[in-house]
């Protein structure tokens, strides 16, 4: 077992939503890294300790990294001292470890986030100094108030991770030699493709769809639905971190366009004018995309996955990203596979295929 200390806004909300993530064994909450080494929930203000979450974690299960990747999906990297609507020094975030030899890879995590957002994070990270358990009512206090406050979205632990280190994008010239002309000019160049000219419009086997530019799983195949605009549309990602959002003021239109994480490729335009139970409205480009069926791979229960990755056969390149596929579950549960690379050359397309067979 290990253990990590995370400070991140109000602890009732931060201590729930990791209490569901498999791996996690015990939580607790409390005050950490104050000025001296004792206080309570009436004296915090005075004593600057953050309200810090205490997790022990089994690292057969769950990796410290992984924790980190959790813990940045729900809070704001960048703001100071607040977290939702709660302001104070109390609801700074932080990061506090007991093993010195933690620091390393919660410095990696941090130089990610940053290269991702642009700017320094201000989340705090040093050894754990003295830590005190908080109240009894504190304790499990969404489990004893399920209608409690909470500043974060607790279910956003049952969204599977994706972790973006192993999907590092190809640079310009890979690219260029590996995309076809209309992939490269829609996801590097945003253009945009004829409606109802594509592949995966009237597709709904079940499945996931990733970016082709670098592997990176996006969208469930189990939330695609018929839209009748021409392209593949969904109502969510399959996690919220693999999406970003800019605003397109482009061809005399006010749009919010759509961009994958890793690639940072051109996938389309976000509406809100969708089903009303979804709410939620991408119409996702065919040439920025590639798709997993997993009844399909030639009869033998694989996963079939096209995709144009870095070359024409570099399994040792696209090994690595595709195991994490294992814990691409709807529920989140670990699928036991097998990694089978296996290069395919089409006469007509020259796509390659990646086999990814079950255990």
């Amino acid at each position: 077992m290990a253990e990590i200390y995370l400070a991140g806004g109000c602890f009732w909300g931060l201590e729930e939503y990791f209490s569901r993530i498999e791996g996690v064994e015990e939580t607790t909450v409390g005050y950490a890294n104050g000025q001296v080494e004792s206080t309570n929930y009436q004296l915090i203000h005075q004593t600057d300790h953050a309200e810090t979450v205490h997790l022990i974690y089994d690292e057969e299960k769950i990796s410290l990294r992984e924790i980190l990747l959790y813990y940045f999906r729900v809070i704001d990297p960048l703001s100071i001292n607040k977290q939702g609507n709660d302001i104070g020094r109390q609801y700074r975030t932080g990061v506090y470890y007991v093993r010195e030899e933690d620091r390393a890879t919660i410095e990696q995590v941090f130089a990610e986030q940053e290269e991702q957002l642009g700017q320094k994070l201000a989340v705090e990270l040093e050894p754990l100094r003295h830590y005190i358990l908080a109240e009894d009512y504190h304790q499990d206090y969404l489990k004893k108030n399920p209608t409690g406050y909470c500043h974060i979205n607790v279910k956003d632990a049952e969204q599977p991770l994706v972790d973006a280190g192993h999907y590092p994008k190809p640079n310009q010239q890979q690219l260029k030699a590996v995309l076809t002309e209309e992939q490269y000019h829609v996801t590097q160049q945003s253009a945009t493709e004829r409606p109802f000219h594509n592949a995966y419009n009237s597709t709904f086997e079940a499945g996931i769809y990733v970016d082709v530019t670098t592997g990176e799983p996006l969208f469930f195949a189990a939330d695609k639905f018929e839209s009748g605009c021409g392209w593949p549309s969904f109502a969510r990602p399959i996690a919220r971190e693999v999406i970003k959002y800019y605003q397109d003021l482009s061809h005399g239109m006010e749009r919010i366009e759509v961009r994958s994480r890793s690639g940072n490729a051109h996938l389309g335009h976000v509406f809100t004018d969708g089903p009303q139970e979804l709410g939620w409205l991408a119409l996702l480009h065919q040439f920025s995309s590639s798709a997993i069926y997993p009844e399909r791979a030639n009869g033998r229960g694989g996963l079939r996955l096209p995709a144009i990755l870095y070359g024409l056969i570099l399994t040792f390149v696209v090994c690595q990203p595709f195991q994490n596929l294992a814990k691409l579950d709807r529920n989140n549960q670990p699928i036991s596979f097998f990694l089978t690379l296996q290069a395919f050359i089409y006469v007509n397309t020259i796509e390659k295929c990646i086999m990814v067979r079950k255990r």
